[in-house]
């Protein structure tokens, strides 16, 4: 990975302004949060190491499947939640009892705590990492240290 922390940092903000449309991965012209996290792994790292399957809205939320923590597990190096650095990847549980389906990727820590994040109505945006958001986080992951083929 070339450029490191702060290069995730500055891909994940050149997204900002990206519309949120749901199931896409294309700076400038559309993505959700996975879509987020997938174009800066691009950006950063190269060549995505899984394709995700079609999912809908609500995906494994009747199943109560943690698809998508499961699918970070696989790509990601996995990392105490009160362990916070710049270019970590973080999982949300967006209410109790619900499967943890929203990405970031945080930007600032300590008293500047935010994180860049596609948010349904809202697009790429930069948000402060606030206690309601942070209280939502699961987990917390990092960005693989070396290149994947």
């Amino acid at each position: 990975m070339s450029g490191g922390r702060d290069a995730i940092v500055s891909e994940a903000r050149a997204w900002i302004g990206t519309p949120y449309i749901h199931q896409q991965a294309a700076k400038g012209a559309g993505c959700d949060c996975l879509g987020l996290v997938r174009g800066v792994w691009r950006g950063v790292i190269g060549s995505e190491p899984e394709r995700p399957p079609a999912y809908t809205m609500d995906w494994s939320e009747p199943q109560g499947e943690e698809l998508l923590w499961a699918a970070a597990l696989r790509h990601l190096n996995p990392k105490p939640v009160d362990h916070a650095a710049v270019g970590d990847v973080i999982l949300f549980r967006m209410r109790a009892g619900a499967v943890a389906k929203h990405l970031g990727i945080q930007s600032g820590i300590g008293a500047s705590a935010a994180f860049v994040h596609a948010y349904s109505g809202h697009g790429v945006v930069e948000s402060p990492l606030s206690a309601p958001w942070a209280r939502r986080i699961v987990a917390r992951f990092e960005f693989p240290t070396e290149e994947v083929c």
